[in-house]
């Protein structure tokens, strides 16, 4: 399974390339507080991506999913930096062995102190790549994009995209 977070969700829609997601094998999770904070306010603060993300879900490329309270959840409700959308993720994630897909450096952090796998963004792009969903000139597009519109990519890592990127090249 795989749970996304808000970042991943709200550039990949920028950009118009949720689809990327398709890629992941499995389950592709939305707490319910991700969908409220991506769709709901994002639909009343007139955001477009919003309406891509809600297509995609009705759409059954994400489904929306409750997370129940649990040790974990409690634990992770201590977090003073973590939100509830943030704790939403973790707790789905640890409690059906799946994966954040995060950006926030904190949440991944906790994550890791609590055992729970996460990838970024910039993974479901690079995977799409690697297995010959979109090439890489496409990946790099899209990246690119997704920078343009906000997306904080620190420069180092932008470098190891793009030679991830250039060792996928046929």
């Amino acid at each position: 399974m795989w749970v996304f977070d808000a970042t991943p969700l709200i550039y990949l829609a920028k950009v118009d390339r949720l689809s990327l997601a398709r890629t992941l094998d499995g389950r592709r999770v939305l707490p319910e507080g991700v969908y409220e904070e991506v769709v709901e306010v994002g639909i009343r603060r007139g955001h477009p991506d919003a309406r891509r993300v809600e297509r995609a879900v009705d759409e059954g490329l994400f489904e929306v999913m409750e997370a129940d309270d649990g040790p974990v959840t409690e634990r992770l409700r201590r977090s003073p930096t973590l939100s509830g959308p943030d704790v939403a993720v973790l707790t789905l994630a640890h409690t059906h062995d799946g994966t954040a897909v995060m950006e926030d450096s904190h949440g991944r952090t906790v994550a890791s102190t609590e055992g729970i796998p996460t990838r970024g963004t910039a993974y479901v792009v690079l995977l799409a790549a690697v297995e010959g969903d979109i090439g890489v000139t496409e990946a790099r597009t899209v990246i690119d994009g997704m920078i343009d519109e906000g997306w904080y990519c620190a420069p180092d890592v932008y470098s190891k995209i793009v030679r991830r990127l250039e060792v996928t090249e046929p």
